[in-house]
């Protein structure tokens, strides 16, 4: 059986542009425009600013309560602020379910003591620029390109950008659904059935799905098989240290962190069981002491540079599988 992914379909919030705007607003409001290249008509303008004073306000009294000590990361005003937090779920969240029966199953191994402290494969050549998705819900094709990417410069030495292209437009049967969600098995799957997958040179990305192109003389990557691990940080902790950029799906639902800045991310309403968004994890480490609760995973996302850290986030660690960060994880073998 082939892996399915599915895209929940929520309804868009209506935010009344009847209430007043603040005036106070309207420098920041103009530059954020500027900024993200935002435009739209008078009708929609008025709508999309009320839209946009909600979130703010949220952005400040988060961080006015960081300030005080009562959470651990900041959140700022990126290119989501015009969408409520409906909108923003249907354009750029999906929910893929986690059905991973094709690949083989690793068992735990090994003590944790046996690895380092800390690790990121970004400063061992291992992963690519951080790129942005666009309006299209293709987060599980990036988390999967990622893996392969990474072990594809295991095996040649060589750091190529794949094409996340191929993937949206190429792997519908094997279950996944282009701009409309999908799984990082499936895509896995696709690439091993298909027998290759191309670069991002060849085949470059376009945030929207088109007919299936795919050319064999130009495969730079291929796939022989893909791992699932079982659920748990100790062991997705090993599999991070030993073989790489790990793909993973998470809760991230939230309004923190869709407007996540930095810090060590911890939301206590994320689920540690339900996901709905795919990212790489890089790497992991702590800040300040070990024994404090400061442990982090480095995870790779695909809202672009301006999002987080550059692109980056630190997600709790050892905080009972948070955000559901161990549920879904798996890698290729090249």
């Amino acid at each position: 059986m082939t892996p399915v992914a599915f895209l929940t379909i929520l309804c868009l919030g209506v935010v009344s542009a009847a209430r007043s705007l603040d005036p106070s607003l309207d420098a920041e409001w103009e530059e954020w425009k500027t900024n993200y290249e935002k435009t739209y008509s008078p009708d929609e303008e008025v709508q999309k600013r009320a839209v946009w004073e909600e979130n703010m306000k949220l952005i400040k009294q988060h961080n006015e309560e960081h300030d005080q000590g009562e959470h651990g990361f900041t959140m700022e005003m990126n290119a989501f602020g015009d969408m409520t937090s409906e909108e923003f779920k249907e354009t750029m969240i999906n929910r893929p379910v986690s059905n991973l029966r094709k690949g083989k199953r690793i068992q735990k191994r090994l003590a944790l003591d046996d690895f380092p402290k800390k690790m990121d494969w970004r400063k061992k050549g291992y992963v690519t620029p951080v790129q942005y998705q666009g309006r299209c819900s293709s987060c599980w094709a990036f988390s999967a390109v990622g893996a392969i990417e990474g072990q594809m410069f295991e095996r040649t030495g060589k750091l190529v950008q794949l094409s996340v292209q191929n993937l949206v437009d190429c792997s519908q049967p094997q279950g996944n659904l282009g701009c409309h969600g999908g799984t990082v098995a499936g895509a896995f799957q696709y690439v091993k059935d298909n027998g290759g997958l191309e670069s991002e040179e060849t085949y470059p990305y376009e945030r929207k799905v088109g007919p299936c192109r795919y050319s064999p003389e130009n495969a730079t990557a291929n796939v022989t098989d893909f791992m699932i691990l079982p659920v748990g940080e100790d062991v997705l902790t090993i599999a991070v240290a030993t073989i790489g950029p790990i793909p993973v799906a998470i809760d991230a639902s939230h309004d923190s962190f869709r407007f996540y800045k930095t810090g060590i991310y911890f939301e206590s309403n994320c689920s540690n069981i339900s996901v709905s968004h795919s990212v790489l994890v890089v790497g992991y480490g702590f800040e300040g002491e070990e024994s404090n609760g400061n442990k982090y995973w480095l995870v790779k996302n695909s809202w672009g540079r301006r999002w987080g850290i550059k692109g980056y986030m630190k997600l709790a660690r050892d905080q009972n599988n948070h955000c559901a960060i161990s549920s879904a994880a798996s890698y290729p073998i090249v």
